[in-house]
């Protein structure tokens, strides 16, 4: 079993090291933890069936792997993300072409419910848009781990009370109700766990950028 890492998203350059270690297998399963689902994500929204994207999840980490031997990592000259992504796109682009250029997704309709068959809404590989999910599937597993790591250091029951006004989304007042607390208490529970989130966001993106 993979040890338990201090941090869900692992320093950057930290991580790539460790990584180089062909038999470090708790740094490996590090790595496929933090990104399978960013990676997951994206080929799904690039247009790719679940089956497509599990692939894309499988030979993305494969590539990783052949390179990591040869691989030094230059913030000056690109951003660990950037380069990730293009090994990311370069798979999906791969499960593009072994479609052929006519073959659909055989476990739905040729047509979905806007009338736009799967083939069709594939994104280009190569274009911005993938660039866009990309950004926006990055930001969102940041800020879940964010949300995790946050959620371990603070007392369970302020989590608890901020987990059920802002998630679940109940009116301050059920929620200080629930807790036997003032709705003051509920805001400021908002407040001091919201800032803590941001922060743990901003210090993460910083190391990952």
């Amino acid at each position: 079993m993979a040890q338990v890492s201090d941090e869900l998203i692992p320093t950057r350059a930290t991580l790539i090291q460790r990584l180089k270690d062909w038999q470090d297998q708790s740094s490996w399963q590090d790595f496929f933890d933090t990104y399978w689902n960013l990676i997951y994500g994206v080929a799904v929204k690039g247009g790719l069936t679940p089956s497509e994207a599990q692939d894309v999840v499988q030979e993305t980490m494969i590539a990783v792997a052949k390179h990591m031997p040869d691989f030094k990592y230059d913030p000056s000259i690109g951003s660990f993300k950037g380069w990730l992504l293009n090994m990311t796109r370069w798979r999906i682009t791969d499960q593009v072409r072994k479609r052929g250029p006519f073959i659909a997704d055989p476990s739905s309709s040729s047509d979905t419910a806007t009338g736009t068959a799967t083939v069709e809404r594939v994104v280009d590989p190569a274009s911005l848009h993938l660039d866009e999910i990309w950004e926006n599937e990055w930001a969102k597993n940041l800020l879940d781990a964010a949300n995790a790591n946050v959620k371990r250091r603070v007392d369970p029951q302020k989590y608890r009370i901020f987990d059920f006004y802002v998630n679940k989304e109940w009116p301050p007042e059920k929620v200080a109700a629930r807790f036997q607390i003032s709705v003051d208490q509920v805001y400021l529970a908002k407040h001091r766990i919201t800032e803590m989130i941001k922060a743990e966001v901003a210090r993460m993106e910083k190391k990952m950028s």
